[in-house]
């Protein structure tokens, strides 16, 4: 039996009664919508970390001055109004009135100042922004102000951008931890609470509807407009097991599933009772991530060679399976069919080259040392990239040492700097979501600014220099021919080994409505009947 009859097999006889199901009368299930992640929720810090579901969940319990929305421009979210003097230096901003934390306390100016300066510490946005930065205090209760000694037009999309860490409020007393240790209390202005009683990591997540967020008026749209929560609570059920999550939505025991496999789709469409769609038209670009600082991709020859070898179509085949609707080959590191994609430099991923990739091993000087593969069990998408990354460095010639694990563990390993073999780590996998990578402001993982960039921790002069002058350019032409240059420039340089692009599925009952497609998956608007 191969591994797409199994799953089917299993999630179409997979008992429902063999599931945990919470003892809720009928009008308490009409309220509570009940959500299965991409993973687990192992820390619930949205600026410590990158983790795309500890933003998932942020979103919920956090709010930001600003949102994207499906056009990805940013809107007013917790802003009134702003100003922005002639030179461009100066930023003053207006907080909407109003707006509280959930603990009752009102949100002011100083709570959003130290907000942004624990951001601005850890997102490279942010990074950029205090290298400019003469002055940012509060006004008055509700006015504060951005001194910078020169122009950064792009300071609205850095507070409202998509991409982890957002510029998530917090009040000062918990904005006050230093960024680079997780806070302990979870206390935001968003639209719902968080149940800490409740939360069980490896298992569930509680979020509870807020009684006094007042919400936008104009309609919802991403991360901005009106964020009307319908239901009253929501159940976040970790359910790694594909064949599980599949039949506890067929059963009815769960209401909402973020990434069903797309091996399970036939069965989920043939159930009247389930709806399955895209989750978000922009996709995801999959990541084969390295350590620049350890052995042996501190050396471009061998970062290379996995260029040289890698065959994008064996990457997707095992996350879409015979579907050549949900994927696309990706020579390059941007957002296929958006205004700024290029493919400059992406030669070398169109070769599969085996041979190729050895004699960059070779003169390399390769000596031997482990590849400590940090490879996730519990994503599909980790797992399946990561049996096919095994194979692939197997057969050029290099030594594999694969740790197998869970993406919170992932997530915590890969902040460390040490050796592999003290703690350390020399690759994992995880993907981009689209949205994030159409250019470089809001794409923390093509920067290559060293001991600041993302996790690898890239030092390649000519990718900074490209995203500056992409920064600085004055036409849509000038914007043009600096990605081409970033392109090439962080091919060359191997920031990290895309491994295609893809589209992904979600699934809920049909008895759910108000499900949008997009970047994060949205809970305001949704209800149950």
């Amino acid at each position: 039996m191969n591994r797409r009859h199994f799953l089917g097999a299993g999630a179409g006889t997979l008992l429902a009664s063999s599931l945990p199901r919470p003892a809720l009368s009928s009008g308490a299930a009409d309220k509570t919508l009940r959500f299965v992640p991409q993973a687990n929720l192992a820390n619930f810090d949205p600026i410590w970390g990158t983790q795309m579901v500890v933003r998932n969940a942020a979103v919920l319990v956090w709010d930001l001055l600003y949102g994207v929305d499906a056009t990805l421009k940013p809107q007013r979210q917790m802003v009134e109004a702003e100003e922005v003097s002639a030179d461009g230096l100066t930023w003053t901003f207006r907080l909407r009135p109003g707006l509280k934390f959930h603990d009752g306390e009102p949100v002011l100016s100083r709570d959003v100042v130290a907000s942004l300066e624990r951001w601005s510490a850890r997102d490279p946005m942010g990074q950029m922004i205090r290298a400019v930065q003469v002055e940012l205090s509060a006004v008055d209760d509700r006015t504060f102000r951005w001194v910078l000694r020169r122009p950064f037009p792009k300071l609205l999309l850095a507070l409202g951008k998509t991409t982890s860490p957002c510029a998530f409020i917090m009040p000062e007393r918990i904005a006050r931890t230093d960024p680079f240790k997780q806070i302990n209390e979870y206390v935001g202005s968003g639209p719902m609470t968080f149940a800490r009683t409740e939360w069980i990591p490896g298992a569930r997540a509680v979020f509870e509807r807020f009684a006094h967020y007042q919400p936008r008026p104009e309609p919802a749209s991403w991360l901005a407009g009106g964020k009307r929560v319908l239901v009253e609570r929501v159940e976040w059920q970790v359910m790694p097991d594909p064949a599980t999550a599949a039949a506890a939505l067929q059963a009815g025991e769960i209401d909402w599933w973020e990434n069903p496999i797309p091996d399970l789709v036939p069965l989920l469409k043939g159930n009247p009772a389930v709806k399955v769609g895209i989750a978000d038209p922009l996709g995801n670009i999959g990541s084969f991530r390295m350590n620049h600082l350890q052995p042996p991709f501190d050396n471009v020859k061998v970062r290379r060679a996995v260029l040289a070898a890698l065959n994008q179509q064996d990457y997707m085949r095992a996350i879409v399976g015979d579907d050549d609707d949900l994927w696309k080959p990706l020579p390059g590191f941007f957002t296929p069919d958006t205004p700024l994609y290029t493919e400059a430099g992406g030669g070398i991923l169109k070769g599969h080259d085996l041979d190729a990739a050895r004699k960059l091993l070779s003169e390399a000087g390769y000596k031997g040392e482990p590849v400590v593969c940090l490879l996730a069990q519990d994503q599909p998408i980790t797992k399946a990239f990561g049996e096919v990354t095994v194979d692939l460095l197997q057969k050029i010639g290099l030594k594999v040492d694969v740790v197998a694990t869970d993406w919170g563990t992932v997530g915590t390993r890969r902040t460390s700097k040490a050796p592999p073999a003290s703690g350390g780590w020399s690759m994992f996998h995880t993907w981009h979501g689209g949205a994030d990578c159409v250019n470089p402001a809001a794409y923390p993982s093509i920067r290559a600014n060293g001991d600041k960039a993302w996790f690898g921790w890239p030092n390649l002069p000519g990718v900074e220099t490209s995203i500056t002058d992409w920064f600085d350019a004055a036409t849509p032409e000038d914007e043009r021919k600096a990605m081409a240059a970033l392109n090439t420039a962080a091919m060359d340089g191997v920031v990290y080994a895309p491994t295609g692009f893809f589209l992904s599925y979600q699934a809920w009952r049909a008895s759910v409505s108000g499900i949008r497609r997009g970047p994060i998956p949205v809970v305001w608007g949704v209800s149950k009947s």
